[in-house]
């Protein structure tokens, strides 16, 4: 709803108000959670009240997520009556260009894939939180990434990058055998 008020009210939130909305309307934290079902009884409920209070990695991976989509859909979106990415919020805030904005939004999600490589590393929760459940999060930026690669929305406008990453994957996939 916060977003379709900022639209209906032609409202520009700055950087701050977008990502703390934008992060929860990504959907990415619902969808890891609900990834950990059938893991058996590697997720336990103490799993889930740990990932339902948005830890780093989770975190880093909605930035992830909602950034990339954000940079590869954001002209396609003003096309039609939608709210602010936030690559118009970060223009606006810092009166920089569309590609100066995208510069640093790329910039931001190369360090939150660095927050995700220390959680998985170093971190206390890769002591506590088993790594399994730690990959599926990785996993799922990872199919993030796939898809809004070099600013592509291949999640909307399906093409033939993800065609083919999809077919080599599912159908054409590489023996592990020797």
């Amino acid at each position: 709803m916060v977003e379709a008020n900022w639209c209906h009210e032609n409202y520009l939130p700055t950087m701050e108000e977008y990502m703390r909305n934008a992060v929860l309307t990504a959907g990415y934290i619902m969808l890891t959670l609900t990834s950990f079902i059938g893991m058996g009884d590697l997720v336990t409920p103490k799993i889930f009240n740990w990932a339902s209070t948005n830890p780093k990695i989770i975190a880093a991976s909605s930035i992830i997520c909602r950034l990339m989509d954000d940079i590869a859909s954001h002209k396609f979106e003003q096309e039609r009556e939608h709210c602010a990415s936030a690559v118009e919020c970060y223009m606006r805030e810092y009166g920089v260009s569309e590609q100066e904005a995208c510069i640093e939004l790329k910039k931001q999600v190369e360090n939150a894939w660095k927050d995700i490589n220390h959680e998985l590393m170093f971190s206390e929760t890769s002591k506590v939180v088993p790594m399994p459940v730690l990959m599926r999060s990785l996993n799922l930026t990872r199919v993030i990434d796939f898809l809004y690669k070099d600013g592509e929305d291949q999640y909307t406008h399906v093409g033939k990058n993800s065609k083919d990453g999809i077919t080599s994957l599912l159908i054409n996939p590489i023996s592990l055998s020797t």
